[in-house]
C-alpha cells in the first residue's frame, strides 16, 4: 500500500464492502509513502496514527476531466522533471499569512491541529482543502476562510465591523520602522501640476532610507527635489485591527552608479506595475510616526 498526502483512506466492511469509514491522509511517516499514515477522519475530524489492516484501501486523488497534462500531474502531485510544484492561490495565501505572522510551519500546523507534512502539502501543491481544514487554518493564523479564499481581493480594506472597545495607540520610532520591515508596497503622497497624487509603489528599506523605482515623467518621479509624504498600513479585517506608519522626508534621485547597482541587486521583487522603471528615488524620513488600532484589553 501506498499513499501520497490527501489521498483517502477508505475502511470498509469485510461482509459487505461498504464503507465503515474513511479520512485524509495529511501526514507521511515513509518517503515512499507506505504506512503508517496520519488521518483526519470524517466522521470526527479527529487525526490519528493508523496502520491500516486488510479492510483498508487508499483511494488516490483523481484529475479532474478538463486538465490538460501537466495540470492532471499537479492536481496528482507530480511534477515535470526539472520543475518546482506550483502551489495554488490557497497555498499561497496560507503561506504568506504564515510568514506574516512569523510561524514556521511547525508551530502553525500544531495550532491548526495538522501534521506540518500536511501544511507543506497544501503550501507546496495546487490543493484544494476541506472548508473544515480552512477553518482550522484560519483560526491558527488569526484570518479568515475568505481571506484564505481571496474572497473580497476587488475590494478595498476595512469593511469589517470596528471593535467595540478599541484603543488607538502611537507607535514608537522603532516599531515604525519594525512595520516599514525591509520591502512591501506603500503609497508616496505628491505635488503633480495636475494637483496633488498619492501613488502606490513597490519600495525597499535601505540603511533606514525608503527607496523606490519608477520611470521618469511619471507621477511618483515628481517626488523628487521635495518633502514628501510615504505611507504603509496593514489592516486585519478578521481581527479588527491595522496599523499605520507615516514617513515624511526629502526625496532625490539616485544617480551614483555603483549605488544604483547596490539598490538593484537588494532589491526584492519587480515592480508590479511592469514597464520599464530604472529611475531609483529615496527618501531618507526626518519624521517618522505611526498609530495602531487594538482592542482596549490588549
Amino acid at each position: 500500500m501506498r499513499a501520497q498526502l490527501g489521498d483517502q483512506l477508505v475502511v470498509e466492511s469485510p461482509a459487505t464492502g461498504a464503507t465503515r469509514r474513511d479520512g485524509e491522509i495529511v501526514g507521511l511517516h515513509h518517503e515512499d509513502g507506505t504506512p503508517p499514515y496520519d488521518v483526519r477522519w470524517s466522521d470526527t475530524d479527529e487525526v490519528t496514527l493508523v496502520f491500516p489492516g486488510p479492510d483498508a484501501h487508499v483511494r488516490h486523488i483523481e484529475p479532474r476531466t478538463g486538465r490538460t497534462g501537466e495540470q492532471a500531474d499537479a492536481a496528482s502531485g507530480r511534477t515535470a522533471p526539472g520543475r518546482a510544484p506550483d502551489p495554488g492561490d490557497v497555498g499561497r495565501r496560507i503561506a504568506a499569512e504564515r510568514k506574516r505572522q512569523g510561524l514556521d510551519r511547525a508551530e502553525a500546523a500544531r495550532r491548526a491541529r495538522m501534521a506540518p507534512e500536511y501544511l507543506a502539502y497544501l503550501e507546496e501543491r495546487p490543493a484544494e482543502p476541506s472548508l473544515a481544514t480552512l477553518i482550522r487554518l484560519a483560526d491558527a493564523l488569526g484570518t479568515s476562510v475568505a481571506a484564505l479564499r481571496g474572497s473580497g481581493t476587488d475590494m478595498p480594506p476595512g469593511q469589517g465591523h470596528a471593535l467595540l472597545h478599541p484603543q488607538l495607540e502611537d507607535l514608537g520610532p522603532d516599531e515604525c520602522r519594525a512595520r516599514l520591515s525591509t520591502h512591501g508596497v506603500g503609497r508616496v503622497a505628491v505635488s503633480t501640476p495636475d494637483g496633488p497624487a498619492v501613488m502606490p509603489v513597490n519600495y525597499e528599506v535601505v540603511d533606514d532610507t525608503i527607496v523606490f523605482r519608477t520611470a521618469p515623467g511619471s507621477a511618483p518621479a515628481a517626488a523628487v527635489g521635495a518633502d514628501v509624504a510615504f505611507e504603509v498600513d496593514h489592516v486585519d479585517e478578521a481581527m479588527s485591527r491595522g496599523w499605520s506608519v507615516l514617513a515624511v522626508g526629502p526625496a532625490r534621485v539616485v544617480t551614483d552608479p555603483d549605488e544604483v547597482r547596490r539598490l538593484a541587486g537588494r532589491a526584492h521583487t519587480e515592480p508590479w506595475a511592469g514597464g520599464v522603471r530604472e529611475m531609483w528615488v529615496s527618501i531618507r524620513p526626518r519624521r517618522l510616526t505611526g498609530r495602531r488600532i487594538s482592542p482596549a484589553d490588549q
